[in-house]
């Protein structure tokens, strides 16, 4: 590790300057700005975004890229300010202008190359355009722009002729080089005059530079593969004359005057009609130009044509009363067939005696559903009339053995069973009744009959315990009713603690607040307490 030590140290320096390093994407739209140390290209930056680099009057003030953006055309561009490049072989060149050199070389931008022509930089125009003549490879298919800076101190018009004809030679060379240009464009074209001082030129510098990034990218993929396989995938739509109407455009009045153009006749509005015919109370207004039919002749028609040139009336039949007749001459005439079939039927298997008693049940069967009927087309309107006063609602025990024996059925058992459903009203009677039977039971049980055992101290036992007396089922695990009435009672006991507890059940856990915050806490005055 110790002979290793100096590699990683430099691998850790080399980590640590890439880590402050701009984030530069490669593939968004960017402007890189180049040109000799000191002739405006960080005054530049500050101006055209939202960036602030080190602006100071000596050389090589910036010493790394910076990244600033920008907005146009609601696109997002990102512009990068590039270190000073010195005119000298590029063995010679420093880290810091590698960087430049680099940028140039790998990043697809429009790049704005910056001169100084007041050369308050320190360097001539000839050593700038020098300068341009050596890295003149870097901008190939670039589009290319030769920024003049410093116009207010000097302006393009004071220069000699002989830098004149130099800015003018580096245009020319910035037009056969760059890629996107106009077509039409004037041959100086490429050389703008701007000041980052008073700020005269920026944003035309910023534009032109701009749309002709645009355009080269969109010269690059025409120029692509990629063009033809997207192309075969668009369709274009050519609309077609679809009928004879005329549809003209529909120009404004103001529009026309502004051309000169005589203006179009104006459509008569239904207040124009109402005036003209009779005014308000007098017009009627036609509401069928409006009906969107086939045929325009259809609309003032007695009865609109509806379907396949037929209306309404088309659709009558004069004698369809006499078919509707005969149609239920023919139902009834089928539904005497079918009854005359069904009692054919019944005479082959049933006695007469059991023919009787079929077409009572029958009749019988027809009563009750028009009563029900009847009852429930009344609904809620029907009177409460007691039971005592209502004759054939009453469903007494003779009634019940009367109509079973004409039915031929014995009522005799259903008859004794009648008395066993009473009222569960209290009386003097009943309780004498369930006394003595309760005696005759025990004084019973020794004769061999089953003691009633009660669940409770108390001497009466509730309806459900009331079936404990009868003997327990086949799958009940139960022997005799006296292990059943145990069972009973030991369920009670163990539901005594529940009780106590004031428990619902076994699934109750429920823990009750026995201190409640609201009545525990706090300052209360006197009596507030006892209103709970």
């Amino acid at each position: 590790m110790k002979r290793q030590g100096p590699s990683l140290a430099y691998l850790e320096q080399v980590r640590q300057h890439m880590g402050r390093l701009p984030s530069i994407d490669p593939n968004t739209r960017s402007l890189l700005v180049c040109g000799y140390p000191n002739v405006g290209k960080s005054s530049f930056m500050n101006k055209v975004t939202r960036a602030d680099v080190e602006v100071q009057p000596y050389a090589f003030t910036t010493k790394s890229l910076f990244v600033g953006h920008t907005d146009y055309k609601y696109l997002r561009w990102q512009v990068i300010d590039t270190p000073g490049i010195l005119d000298r072989p590029l063995e010679e060149r420093n880290t810091i202008e590698m960087q430049s050199i680099t940028a140039l070389a790998h990043l697809r931008a429009a790049v704005l190359y910056v001169m100084d022509i007041s050369e308050q930089c320190g360097y001539t125009i000839k050593q700038q355009a020098a300068l341009f003549q050596s890295i003149k490879p870097l901008f190939a298919n670039k589009p290319v722009l030769i920024v003049a800076n410093k116009t207010d101190v000097v302006a393009l018009a004071d220069l000699s002729a002989e830098d004149r004809a130099l800015l003018d030679g580096v245009a020319a060379e910035a037009a056969k080089v760059s890629a996107g240009g106009f077509e039409g464009d004037k041959p100086g074209s490429n050389l703008i005059a701007m000041s980052t001082l008073t700020e005269e030129g920026v944003s035309v510098v910023k534009q032109i530079a701009c749309d002709r990034l645009l355009a080269s990218r969109v010269e690059i993929k025409l120029k692509s593969k990629r063009i033809n396989e997207v192309g075969n995938r668009i369709h274009v739509a050519m609309p077609r004359i679809r009928d004879g109407t005329a549809r003209p455009p529909i120009i404004p009045a103001s529009v026309l005057a502004k051309k000169g153009l005589p203006p179009a006749a104006p459509r008569p509005t239904e207040r124009d009609l109402q005036e003209a015919q009779g005014g308000a109370g007098v017009y009627n207004a036609d509401l069928r130009k409006q009906y969107d039919l086939k045929d325009e002749a259809w609309r003032y028609d007695i009865m609109p044509e509806i379907a396949d040139g037929h209306n309404v009336l088309d659709f009558v039949d004069p004698d369809i009363d006499a078919r509707l007749e005969a149609l239920e001459r023919e139902e009834a005439a089928a539904a005497a067939e079918f009854e005359a079939l069904d009692t054919g039927l019944a005479d082959d298997h049933l006695s007469q005696a059991e023919w009787e008693d079929l077409h009572r049940i029958r009749d019988r069967k027809k009563r009750i559903v028009a009563d029900n009927r009847r009852k429930r087309a009344a609904a809620d309107n029907t009177p409460r009339i007691p039971r005592t006063l209502d004759a054939p609602r009453s469903r007494t025990a003779e009634r019940m053995k009367a109509e079973l024996g004409a039915l031929g059925l014995d009522a005799a058992a259903a008859a004794a069973a009648a008395p066993r459903s009473r009222s569960r009203g209290r009386s003097l009677v009943r309780k004498r009744e369930r006394a003595e039977g309760e005696g005759m039971e025990v004084d019973g049980a020794e004769g061999g009959e089953v003691k009633r055992l009660h669940s409770s101290k108390s001497r009466s036992m509730s309806r459900g315990r009331s079936m404990s007396l009868a003997a327990p089922g086949a799958k009940s695990g139960l022997k005799d009713s006296a292990q059943q009435n145990r069972g009973i009672k030991m369920a009670d006991k163990a539901q005594i603690r529940m009780g106590r507890m004031a428990r619902k059940g076994e699934g109750d856990r429920h823990i009750p607040d026995l201190k409640p915050k609201h009545l525990f806490s706090g300052k209360r005055p006197r009596g507030s307490t006892d209103r709970r």
